[in-house]
């Protein structure tokens, strides 16, 4: 699909020439940074940066949009926006990703505004990476290793960071780079002497593979450590499982307001922040339906698209939430230009982990969040495209009694309550009663025991003969 603008030749295919020109400026993204918060630990120094991106699908709103969310990405790793260009291409340059010539260009833009980082809106390959960088002569990166460095920031428990840092790892072993043999940390044969023989003289282990090796040994033990806490919270989900309160996950797209959500249904004091993710530990938090039954609430982290797959692989466990909930209550931001886009990032991100855990995937319940600041032709647009979400203002609280009852509609019951009176020589039902179900009161009449409990449907059954009229 192509942008009216830029039509393709039928002919030849090739893109409009006006297109293939030029680096095309996408206005309104550079950004002024008030107040950065400096962190113990930065794995990149990002400060002022030009943002480049490759159009080779979709139409030009979509290609701004993609570049708009990384700046939104950029400052929220700390860095100020001078620059946003999008280059109009078929597919990525595999050199230099925008071609030779733009990046010559790149490179008097970077002089001109007097920036220190490009960052590119997609992954790089470690050749594009290099091969650019010796161009513009800054420091490059990619899309992966900016929203890597945001998780290294935010990251802050202990089974947090070792996922960030095992994604980091992942992320860097393919792009370590060495210097040639002058590396050399061992020499080879005997001390590299002429006495080793033929095939063993020359340089051993290089400075890189020395590099290559340490890592890979520090991710083993990482994967060990994610793994003993796993077990841990694998515990933990599992006494939440057992219980009687139906489990909730909420997902969404970064920023689109699910820590506010938790909070508005369960009063929780979860932080709230206005930045792409805010929230990486999952949050749980109890809340109660209008019945009086029981839930519980997990705030999961947040979506972005093209989410790396490192951070995937190692966020696992965390997103091991989504697969065990009884409901997804899926939060779209319905302020942004393009919620509908979102949605399918999130959704694609699921499928994998549910897919690959070979379940089926929990009932999702859309709610599109923040009508409070959307505008009423975007809410009218999504009504229609969207009939069964619930919208709501996690902000302003309007619309969450309403999501409360589909929630309750979408879980149902998997107890009863029971006003009973047991003969007192059915003391094994009784025992039951208790082991099996919440007691709200008992008393002891001339018939037996009068209990007021709630209990699983299958233990109510067996009750029905004794009910108290």
């Amino acid at each position: 699909m192509t942008h009216p603008e830029h039509p393709l030749t039928p002919s030849t295919g090739e893109l409009a020439l006006e297109d293939r020109a030029s680096l095309r400026r996408v206005a309104g993204l550079s950004t002024e940074l008030t107040d950065v918060t400096e962190v113990e630990y930065r794995q990149l120094r990002l400060e002022r940066v030009v943002l480049v991106g490759v159009w080779t699908e979709g139409s030009a709103a979509d290609a701004d949009a993609s570049l708009t969310e990384l700046a939104a990405l950029a400052e929220t790793a700390g860095s100020e926006v001078l620059e946003g260009l999008i280059q109009r291409r078929d597919k990525p340059d595999p050199s230099t990703y925008i071609g030779s010539g733009k990046a010559a260009e790149l490179r008097e833009i970077v002089l001109a505004t007097g920036a220190d980082t490009v960052i590119c809106d997609g992954e790089l390959s470690p050749a594009q990476l290099n091969s650019l960088e010796k161009v513009v002569k800054v420091k490059v990166i990619d899309r992966t290793a900016l929203i890597l460095d945001i998780f290294a920031q935010h990251a802050t428990s202990r089974e947090g960071k070792a996922q960030v840092s095992l994604a980091q790892m992942e992320y860097m072993l393919p792009r370590l780079r060495g210097w040639g043999e002058s590396m050399s940390r061992q020499a080879g044969g005997r001390a590299g002497g002429a006495g080793g023989g033929v095939g063993t003289r020359g340089p051993g282990e290089t400075k890189i593979e020395t590099d290559r090796r340490r890592i890979r040994e520090r991710m083993a033990k990482l994967r060990r450590e994610i793994r003993d806490m796993k077990k841990i919270r694998d515990t933990q989900r599992s006494r939440r499982l057992s219980s009687d309160a139906a489990s909730v996950a909420i997902v969404g797209y970064t920023n689109a307001g699910k820590s506010s959500l938790l909070n508005g249904l369960t009063g929780a004091g979860v932080l709230v922040e206005n930045a792409l993710f805010a929230t990486l530990e999952p949050t749980t938090r109890r809340g109660e339906f209008d019945d009086g039954r029981p839930f519980v609430l997990t705030d999961t982290v947040g979506f972005v698209r093209h989410l790396p797959t490192q951070l995937v692989e190692a966020f696992r466990s965390t997103l091991e939430e989504v697969v065990d909930a009884d409901l997804l209550v899926h939060v779209v931001d319905g302020s942004d230009e393009h919620p509908l886009a979102q949605i399918n990032a999130v959704r694609e991100v699921v499928n994998d982990v549910v897919v690959e855990c070979g379940i089926a995937p929990p009932p999702e319940l859309l709610v599109v969040n923040k009508i409070d600041a959307a505008t009423g032709l975007g809410l009218a647009t999504l009504r229609r495209a969207l009939p069964d979400a619930v919208f709501v203002s996690a902000h302003t609280g309007d619309g969450l009694d309403r999501l409360r009852a589909r929630m309750a509609e979408m879980i149902p019951p998997t107890d009863a309550t029971v006003d009973v009176t047991i003969p007192y020589d059915r003391g094994d039902l009784v025992a039951r009663v208790h082991a099996e179900g919440r007691v709200d009161a008992t008393e002891h009449t001339a018939e037996g025991t009068r209990i007021k409990a709630r209990v699983p449907m299958a233990l109510a059954a067996g009750l029905s003969e004794f009910t108290t009229f």
